[in-house]
């Protein structure tokens, strides 16, 4: 039977951990499963409870070096004191050592270039045995997290940067080079406090979310209607809950009474407020701006839009991104090669040209310290969190690593129509009754019928039904015509909803109704048709307004080098066409059913490359799945855009999709940048190791300070802040000429309705 264990594990900052874990368990017979959530150091371990159990799996753990606790899944207690500054007071400790070591000696001594240049006893010049003791204290304090990972490293045959400096550290120590040594083990030091600070900046960052939520939320009393303070997590659904000017939204909910302005940011990342009133919904850990409101609880505490938000950035670390999978794979070649390298330095010329042993073991170290694949290892996943939290500060949610790197590479894109590049709201604009039927008749049929749809289309129908106070009862046997409409009966009798195309298909189609039906498509319309068994009752027209800026949009994606943006649609083909041409798309594809978007979308990957499918999360689902990428606009409320989309666009802006792009190559970029940083400083080290021209406590200075650079410069993303509307482009960012697309490749696939291009206008292909 397989269980699930939640570990705690105490310095799990990057890939290296990782790696050092999975290489550990994932051979362990009876484990099914590891994964990691780096924001809270959490390993999640899937077993057969028959073949092991979790006590084994700490000593396995333990066995690394790496110390490790049981814990909840959902824990999120703050970890013990010497967890949080263990490596602080460690790296404090070894500098006060080494510079006590060092003073000493200076007062012995009486110069101070005397004590330094003369750190091992040369010259005649005895070192004070107090001064070896302390340089002794620096090395063991400033080694203290390095020595038990080192060992393990030694036992599992696999050589890493903890014990590349263990054997520099040793090596200047035989050489009597006692200062270098204290220097070199306090310095790692500092670069492994870096490293896990580093981490937990981008860690608090996105663990700053859960202090959008208020731990208290002021209940109304069942009895008296007097506030009652009760703990989040302690209020059902279905309870009100009063929230006052100022205050933090404490659960997600629906507006009873009072009206405000809400602050949605925190969550979509948008700059203006929200009105709402009666009947509008509010989520956890927005902001109530101007007036005091009551709304009913509809979600628990752990199932919030927030809370879902959380879960899912803590999953998106166990999603490495293709460059830290590089350079973990880098890495597990690069330091077994680099301590042969040192091997030969230090053996080969003493024994071919007779040199010195001291002189080339000495600088076989200096190689092993700056060979330290330190900077490496650090600047892809600080830079991968870094992006991954700005982006959920933006209203941006990215599940892991390799999505961010996908999005930024895509050639093509295809956007859904409704609620994507309209506001998916749509408007009934005229009702054309026919064979006797009145508007009224006309309207009340189809709301009765649509009552238990959720289409776009039907909300318009029944928000037109409700405004004109007809009655609307439920249908008898409703079925929803995939792609198509829907019907139901109404007082025993057949009716069928339903787009032009289904009217054909029912045989109901009269001249007049085809006529009239042509003319409001030509006006870029949707129609409706409402028909029983043996006729057409008559058509209703429908519009969705076309989103302010998406034409601007649709401009700056082809400036990021997205050669194809294509919209793909169930509406009619006239309705598309006028869609299309107002945004500026190059192509449509129009009365799709679900399954011809899938398919569509799987011919713009094979015919133009990555492709990046952009719908609302639900109907789309299918699609969004069969693309390079799955990006859902309006995410914020809708569980199923979150959980189905790679991305998710928890605000209902399609701005962010440029903006996105951008994020992305940014990223990409800083993570190129910093390993060619990081290879660069150890390239020109390694040559100066050679002459001769390098100390033990260069090449460690140069190290940190590499790891400084890259962490800092990883960092900077943390700080990014999505602009509205259109940014200014540059050639840098335009992507390569040979990703644009030429027309020629809009050619014709199965499914929907195919026609010749159109000049001047958005090509249907």
């Amino acid at each position: 039977m397989a269980s699930r264990a939640a570990f705690s594990v105490e310095g799990l900052d990057c890939a290296e951990e990782i790696s050092l874990l999975r290489g550990a368990l994932g051979k362990v017979g009876g484990v099914v499963a590891l994964d990691f959530d780096l924001l809270n150091a959490r390993m999640t371990v899937t077993y057969d409870e028959a073949a092991v159990r979790p006590d084994e799996l700490l000593a396995r753990i333990g066995a690394t070096g790496m110390r490790a606790s049981l814990s909840s899944p959902d824990a999120t207690a703050a970890p013990p004191f010497w967890s949080r500054h263990g490596r602080t007071l460690a790296a404090a400790a070894s500098g006060a050592f080494l510079l006590a070591g060092f003073a000493w000696h200076w007062a012995a001594h009486g110069t101070f270039v005397g004590a330094l240049v003369m750190g091992h006893g040369s010259g005649g010049h005895a070192l004070p045995a107090a001064s070896v003791l302390l340089y002794w204290g620096a090395v063991l304090a400033g080694a203290w997290y390095v020595l038990p990972r080192a060992a393990a490293s030694v036992a599992g045959l696999r050589p890493d940067m903890n014990l590349l400096m263990v054997v520099a550290v040793m090596g200047a120590m035989v050489l009597g080079e006692w200062f270098e040594a204290g220097t070199v083990a306090f310095l790692f030091a500092v670069a492994v406090l870096l490293e896990h600070w580093s981490v937990d900046r981008a860690r608090r960052a996105i663990r700053s979310l859960l202090e959008l939520t208020p731990p208290i939320a002021n209940c109304v009393g069942p009895e008296d209607g007097l506030l009652e303070p009760v703990p989040v997590a302690d209020v059902p659904v279905g309870r009100g809950v009063v929230v006052r000017p100022g205050e933090r939204v404490p659960l997600d909910g629906v507006v009873l009474s009072g009206e405000s302005l809400v602050n949605q940011a925190p969550i979509t990342g948008e700059s203006r407020r929200v009105a709402k009133q009666v009947g509008d919904p509010v989520y956890a850990g927005t902001i109530n701006e101007s007036g005091s409101i009551t709304f009913e609880v509809t979600r628990p505490s752990e199932d919030t839009t927030l809370a879902h938000m959380i879960r899912l950035l803590r999953e998106s670390q166990s999603r490495r991104a293709p460059s830290e999978q590089w350079v973990e794979r880098f890495a597990r070649y690069y330091t077994p090669a680099m301590m042969g390298l040192a091997a030969v330095v230090f053996v080969a010329p003493p024994l071919l040209f007779a040199g010195a042993w001291g002189e080339w073991l000495y600088r076989a170290l200096v190689l092993l310290v700056i060979a330290c694949p330190c900077a490496l290892v650090i600047s892809t996943p600080v830079t991968i969190v870094s992006a991954l939290a700005s982006a959920a500060r933006n209203g941006v949610l990215i599940k892991g690593g390799a999505h961010l790197e996908a999005v930024g590479r895509v050639a093509a894109m295809a956007l859904d129509k409704t609620g994507t590049l309209t506001y998916g709201r749509p408007q009934v604009r005229r009702l054309m009754p026919l064979d006797g039927h009145s508007e009224a008749d006309l309207l009340m049929r189809a709301a009765r019928v649509e009552a238990d749809s959720v289409h776009p289309l039907a909300d318009a129908i029944l928000r037109e039904a409700n405004a004109r106070g007809l009655p609307v009862r439920r249908p008898e046997g409703f079925r929803s015509l995939e792609g198509k409409g829907a019907e139901g009966r109404l007082d025993g009798r057949l009716y069928w909803v339903g787009s032009h195309k289904l009217m054909d298909e029912r045989g109901a189609e009269t001249p007049q109704a085809h006529r009239t039906a042509v003319e409001l498509e030509e006006e870029g319309d949707t129609v409706v048709a409402v028909g029983s068994e043996d006729h057409v009752c008559g058509l209703i027209s429908v519009a969705d307004a076309v989103r302010t800026g998406a034409s601007e949009v649709v401009a700056d994606l082809r400036h990021l080098g997205v050669g194809t943006v294509v919209m793909l649609t169930g509406d009619n083909e006239e309705t598309a066409r006028a869609v299309a041409r107002a945004t500026g798309a190059d192509a449509f594809r129009a009365e799709l059913l679900p399954a011809q978007k899938v398919e569509a979308v799987r011919d713009m990957v094979g015919r133009l490359g990555p492709t990046a499918m952009v719908g609302d999360g639900v109907n789309d689902a299918p699609a969004m799945a069969a693309a390079t990428v799955g990006i859902a606009m309006g995410g914020i409320g809708a569980d199923a855009a979150i959980e189905t989309a790679d991305i998710t666009l928890m605000a209902d802006e399609l701005e962010k999709l440029p903006w996105l792009m951008r994020h992305s190559r940014r990223a990409v970029g800083t993570v190129k940048q910093n390993v060619a940083f990081a290879l660069g400083v150890k390239f020109l080290f390694f040559v100066l190791a050679l002459l001769g021209s390098a100390t033990l406590w260069m090449a460690i200075a140069a190290d940190m300070g590499a790891s400084l650079a890259v962490t800092f410069s990883g960092l900077r993303l943390l700080r990014v802040r999505s602009g509205v509307g259109r940014a200014p482009v540059d050639a840098a960012s335009a992507g390569p000429p040979e990703r644009r697309t030429d027309q020629a490749k809009l050619t014709a696939v199965s499914g929907g309705v195919v026609s010749e291009p159109v000049k001047e206008e958005a090509q249907q292909c």
